[in-house]
């Protein structure tokens, strides 16, 4: 690669990578401003809703979202991502509006439903983007940066939501407003992306391994080898459903425990969310330095000693009663920290290990995992909290830590990625 074609494709790289940060962080101001409405939605006597009901469309959207990150990572592999990624950004804030001027159960639970499903359309298409504009080698640092368009847009909207709520305009706006910000986001989508190299007259990474695969391998034969026949892809992604039920079961239900168990206001509650996002930020550039820098881009050993640590600073959580709020608040943000690790470097082995040509397949597989956590962290804790209150329910998070670090040892051997292993796959 030339001098200035080398400084051209750094422009690209540069801009993909902040279009689909900021794309990615408008997806979260309409899918996590629900967590942060919850409290005033079981306060409204007009409605009359239970946390277990509220918990229940958590989990269905949840169960949703993940099947269309698995089924739309398949599609995402073989469209025009920037396209793709917009139109689904526009039906999310779609279903956003028609929420927030509903009151009944049914239309909400059919609403957020739809809206998991369009959500879907977000992750993919991001992953597919970024392994055609970055090295594998850097793959971990710079899509750990990405990742923090995770935290960015739940930590924004839970703060705005928050005010929303506080200043007395009421929890319908908590879905109009952030349903605005959504729009922006996706013209901001189509004005910034560009679908691959290629398509700016640049050449391709991996040109090698592309041309090779074109030649020899139809798309159902790569998503069979690198993705559904790779027993690593399964043992991360099972792996990612405790680490979703943690951060998660912070995330829905955060604002509402730290209320009810804690007594703490909703403002100051989604402050505290919010800072256990920020704390994410943090802990997803490290991690991802981290992996690249002491673990040769070997991401699942990292979230080993993640998940660990996260356990651990939630059962500190659990174990004190009473602390003071900014002890609290510091004890989940440093959980808030590890957790994020995983978060972001499940995604990040998954399209390494898949490789560019299946990466939107592989992590909508690993997401569907992920996202069917809700079945816990969503209905389940929710249920649990009804019946037998939250510090029951949060201590039953500690095993679901435990599990997922043993889960992510059984991946210790991966390789950092699947680039180099064409004589191999080329056996199957």
């Amino acid at each position: 690669m030339s001098e200035e074609a080398a400084r051209k494709f750094k422009y690209w790289q540069i801009r993909t990578i902040i279009g689909t940060m900021v794309g990615y962080a408008a997806f979260y101001f309409v899918r996590k401003n629900l967590s942060i409405a919850i409290p005033a939605i079981l306060d409204d006597p007009g409605l009359g809703f239970s946390k277990a009901e509220l918990g229940l469309i958590l989990t269905l959207m949840g169960v949703c979202y993940g099947i269309s990150r698995f089924v739309n990572g398949m599609v995402g592999d073989r469209v025009i991502s920037k396209y793709f990624m917009a139109g689904g950004l526009i039906l999310s804030a779609i279903c956003n509006i028609i929420f927030g001027l509903s009151s009944s159960l049914i239309v909400f639970t059919i609403v957020w439903i739809f809206n998991g499903w369009f959500q879907g359309t977000g992750f993919p298409p991001c992953v597919r983007l970024l392994t055609h504009w970055v090295p594998p080698k850097q793959l971990a640092t710079k899509m750990s940066i990405w990742n923090t368009s995770h935290s960015i847009g739940a930590g924004l909207v839970l703060v705005v939501c928050g005010y929303i709520i506080s200043s007395g305009l009421g929890w319908r706006w908590c879905f109009y407003i952030p349903s605005a910000v959504a729009l922006a986001g996706a013209a901001f989508i189509l004005i910034s992306l560009r679908d691959t190299p290629k398509s700016v007259g640049l050449e391709e990474l991996n040109i090698e391994q592309k041309k090779k695969e074109d030649k020899n391998d139809d798309f159902k034969k790569i998503l069979r080898k690198r993705v559904f026949a790779n027993p690593y892809i399964w043992i991360i992604g099972i792996a990612n459903f405790f680490v979703y039920v943690l951060r998660y079961a912070i995330l829905d239900w955060g604002p509402t425990l730290l209320g009810e168990w804690k007594g703490i206001s909703i403002n100051k509650a989604g402050w505290m969310v919010a800072l256990f996002e920020l704390a994410g930020v943090f802990g997803m550039l490290t991690a991802g330095r981290v992996t690249d820098k002491f673990f040769g881009g070997r991401g699942p050993r990292v979230c080993v000693f993640c998940m660990l640590l996260a356990t651990m600073f939630m059962a500190l959580f659990w174990v004190l009663d009473s602390p003071p709020i900014w002890l609290a608040t510091l004890i989940l943000a440093c959980a808030g920290f590890f957790i994020y690790g995983p978060q972001a470097l499940v995604g990040i082995a998954a399209a390494n290990i898949a490789t560019q040509e299946a990466a939107a397949s592989a992590a909508g597989l690993t997401g569907l995992f992920g996202y069917a956590s809700t079945i816990f962290s969503g209905w389940g804790l929710g249920y649990i909290a009804e019946h037998m209150g939250w510090s029951f329910a949060f201590a039953s998070l500690m095993a679901f830590g435990i599990v997922g670090a043993l889960v992510f040892m059984m991946s210790w051997k991966a390789k950092a990625n699947g680039y180099d292993e064409d004589k191999t796959l080329e056996k199957a």
